[in-house]
């Protein structure tokens, strides 16, 4: 089972094999050499890449160094370098690791084992929320997107939705429309209303106004809806 897809950059053929040795019987997957800058973004692109390992001193015009600030994956210096002004430069682009030449094997694998835990650790990215989502209206299914819905009010089993382009009956209760609607913004300020923040008009004496409409904020409901507005 491949562990992981790593790019090494490195210019000293032999201490690349060596590199490439060492990872390859360790279960990583070595997408491509390089031993420049260029050359080394060219060969993210296209390809999935986990990790790079970097030398500092490599040929072309730009360092590691430069080539890591422009890296949007993780990286480790793997460099004979370690006096404190390029180690200072090296701090400012975040590397995952830091590893002085002549390298032992098991310090590399460390390393690298470390920065793939860090990065398996951080928190998922939010799922893509939908641009719109559909209702029926007869027997048509309609398109609506959050940005055109009003409030929310609770039917028994039943909910009407109240929008720029009319109202709408459906088939779902309160609590699961909420469920979907929460993420864009919406605020359940009631146990039979749900309402779009953004069309807020004013809030006085108890109600909400959204537009013509004014919609009670319930008792258990109150407190923490006034403490979550966001006041000048």
């Amino acid at each position: 089972m491949i562990k992981a897809r790593i790019l090494v950059v490195e210019d000293e053929p032999i201490i690349s094999d060596v590199i490439v040795d060492a990872l390859e019987k360790n279960n990583y997957q070595v997408v491509a050499v390089a031993d420049e800058a260029t050359e080394a973004l060219n060969c993210l692109q296209g390809q999935t890449v986990d990790i790079a390992l970097l030398d500092i001193n490599i040929e072309g015009d730009e360092d590691g160094i430069s080539l890591a600030e422009k890296l949007e994956i993780p990286h480790i210096f793997l460099t004979s370098y370690h006096d404190q002004e390029t180690v200072d430069r090296a701090k400012r682009t975040s590397p995952a690791g830091y590893v002085i030449k002549p390298f032992n094997e098991r310090d590399l694998l460390v390393n690298i084992e470390m920065a793939l835990s860090r990065l398996q650790t951080k928190k998922p990215e939010k799922p893509d929320l939908p641009e719109k989502f559909f209702v029926r209206d007869g027997q048509e299914i309609v398109s609506v997107k959050p940005t055109e819905i009003h409030y929310v009010e609770a039917d028994d089993n039943y909910a009407n939705i109240y929008t720029d382009k009319g109202m709408f009956l459906i088939s779902h209760t309160l609590k699961s429309i909420e469920d979907k609607l929460h993420p864009f913004g919406f605020r359940r300020i009631h146990r039979s209303y749900l309402v779009n923040f953004d069309k807020i008009d004013a809030i006085s004496e108890g109600y909400v106004f959204i537009g013509s409409k004014k919609v009670q904020i319930g008792k258990s409901y109150r407190r923490e809806f006034m403490e979550s507005l966001p006041l000048l």
